[in-house]
């Protein structure tokens, strides 16, 4: 990672509060599209918060598919170069902008922030952030907070698996996968999950029945664990494995994709892979077999229905929370980097050989 340290001074953009001031903030930049060990170190002064912000006191952030794509240049929406990645965080309130509730001050926070995470210091709108446990470890609530709202709002509120049905879960050692799998397992649904096989153990440990995601008859593997079909797939790598999965579903069954990881290392534009999936999500769903088609968009509804939004990822980001500080979901951390170790971190979440997520440590 290019050492490159470059202090900048920034004006702040509203009145200080009495217990705001500019601070100075580290945080990893991603100058353009570069290997990891062309990520920069900048120092600067961060400004005071300006209306409806809260300075928070990063203690962890991840490590995602969405930063292994924005360093390619390659995820739809992403800011222009150059940016702080970094999709969530947690940390605690250390400031807020004149009018906002002073009571944030010193509570312990999460916020999916989609940028700006690999920083010692961040702001982040106060509306945005969802209080959690003071006690649990920075990691374990980092792990599940973009990761665990996906799980829950997949299974939960786009799926609605019953108790006593099957699904099929791809990529089940992942970030995602591993939290998925233990909502599903804690709701008494069976679980077939594909993985490396090196990762098999691990997942029978947590409940679930592990397939080699490269065996070239992976199809009739899950057809013989699950004759009727399963009841529900969840497919992040792409069109071609939703076909698969497709295949695989019960009359009545529902498809969830939510990615096209497979097409990390490609080259050229996202957003006509992601129109033909959708087109052909729609598609599949004139068919006259009862299943259902969906793709889950983690920020859908942020725009046309604010208030939902963040009612709804405050509540399961809560209800997840609740079942780490009981030790019913366990979240999977695969590594933890400090945060100048940004680059190596990203080698390791890349090289797809962990199970978990790669968190960093302001």
């Amino acid at each position: 990672m290019t050492n490159n340290i470059r202090p900048e001074m920034t004006p702040a953009t509203a009145p200080a509060s009495p217990n705001s001031s500019p601070t100075l903030t580290t945080e990893i930049v991603l100058p353009g599209i570069v290997e990891p060990d062309g990520f920069q170190i900048r120092r600067r002064m961060l400004p005071a918060p300006s209306r409806g912000q809260a300075r928070v006191r990063v203690e962890a952030s991840g490590i995602s598919f969405a930063e292994q794509s924005m360093r390619r240049g390659r995820y739809p929406g992403q800011p222009k170069f150059p940016f702080v990645p970094g999709y969530d965080l947690v940390g605690v309130v250390e400031a807020v902008s004149p009018g906002t509730d002073p009571g944030l001050v010193g509570r312990r926070v999460a916020a999916a922030t989609k940028t700006g995470g690999w920083a010692s210091d961040a702001l982040v709108p106060a509306a945005d952030l969802v209080p959690v446990p003071a006690l649990l470890d920075a990691a374990l609530v980092e792990s599940v907070i973009v990761n665990g709202i996906t799980a829950w709002q997949m299974l939960h509120r786009k799926a609605r698996v019953r108790g006593g049905q099957t699904i099929l879960v791809h990529g089940a050692s992942g970030g995602v996968g591993t939290i998925l799998v233990q909502l599903a397992i804690h709701s008494g649904i069976r679980v077939i999950g594909t993985a490396a096989p090196r990762h098999h153990d691990a997942l029978r440990d947590l409940g679930v029945e592990p397939v080699d995601y490269t065996d070239p008859n992976l199809a009739a593997r899950v057809r013989e664990l699950a004759p009727g079909g399963v009841d529900a797939a969840f497919d992040h790598l792409g069109l071609a494995s939703a076909r698969l999965s497709k295949s695989l579903l019960a009359r009545g069954g529902t498809l969830v994709s939510y990615g096209i990881a497979s097409a990390l290392k490609d080259t050229g534009s996202l957003l006509p892979l992601f129109i033909g999936l959708l087109a052909r999500l729609t598609l599949w769903n004139t068919q006259p077999n009862g299943q259902r088609a969906l793709f889950y968009d983690f920020w859908a509804g942020r725009r046309i229905m604010p208030a939902a939004f963040r009612r709804h990822h405050r509540e399961d980001l809560t209800a997840v929370l609740d079942l780490v500080e009981r030790g019913i979901v366990t979240p999977q951390i695969a590594a933890r980097f400090p945060l100048m170790e940004a680059a190596e971190a990203m080698r390791l979440a890349e090289s797809r050989t962990v199970l978990g997520k790669v968190v960093l440590l302001p």
